[in-house]
């Protein structure tokens, strides 16, 4: 059983981190790397990529909107050809950054409202697909299953990989419980234990309401902002260790 376990990584700002990097960045094997917007900066994102390199660690980047009061979680009135602007300006940052330590950057894991945008709207969806797969054929989509944005991916002929969002709670349709609504967030060791336990064993989550849904993936997502993100991250390399698992990064 070989398992992807990824997270949102570099997501602090100058001085400022939002979560234990340096503790994270040993026990993943893919990275989705803040590029500036949302969260990052020149230097975090240089100091990503060398940890990344250092730990054989599959480089993301993770584009968001341009936001660092709200960290990238609010809607913002902005054109499609600004999203498509964006979006080409945060992968060519961390390509830049990538391209000088001599690896390079695999996947696009969009952020929080820049995502959840994208998934509003296939016409956007198929846009910003167009501006990864032009820059990149080779990137591949990290996404959740069944949504606008994968559908946009496979059009623009890119390759896909399906997330299992670790600590976000699950509607029987598929979708995420918003956050801001009560056990939105999945954070207490325990029920994560248990949610990951039956993900490995039956490839999918209890959702909210009680409805077993089938997660066919096996790429595990973890926000680093989700509090206790470090010893959340180490509870589940040990729990895939247990299960006769290994943790690698992906094809």
């Amino acid at each position: 059983m070989k398992i992807d376990l990824n997270a949102d990584i570099g997501e602090g700002f100058g001085r400022w981190r939002i979560a234990d990097d340096d503790t994270l960045m040993p026990l993943i094997s893919s990275a989705n790397i803040a590029c500036g917007y949302h969260a990052g900066d020149h230097l975090i994102m240089d100091r990503m990529v060398r940890a990344a390199k250092a730990h054989n660690v599959a480089i993301g980047a993770h584009p968001g909107l341009p936001d660092l009061m709200g960290f990238g979680r609010r809607d913002m009135a902005v054109s499609a050809e600004e999203m498509e602007a964006m979006l080409a300006y945060q992968i060519g940052a961390l390509k830049g950054i990538a391209t000088r330590h001599g690896v390079r950057v695999e996947h696009v894991s969009y952020h929080a409202a820049f995502g959840t945008m994208a998934n509003s709207d296939q016409d956007l969806a198929d846009r910003l697909a167009r501006v990864i797969a032009g820059l990149d054929s080779s990137l591949v989509m990290l996404c959740m299953a069944g949504h606008p944005i994968e559908k946009a991916a496979q059009k623009a002929g890119l390759r896909v990989r399906h997330l299992f969002l670790a600590d976000r709670a699950y509607r029987a349709d598929g979708t995420l419980v918003p956050r801001g609504q009560p056990g939105a967030v999945i954070h207490a060791p325990e029920l994560m234990r248990e949610r990951i336990g039956y993900f490995l064993k039956q490839g999918g989550v209890i959702t909210q309401d009680g409805t077993a849904l089938p997660i066919k993936t096996r790429s595990i997502l973890l926000h680093s902002d989700t509090p206790g993100s470090d010893i959340l991250a180490q509870n589940i390399a040990s729990q895939i260790t247990e299960a006769g698992g290994q943790i690698l990064r992906p094809d």
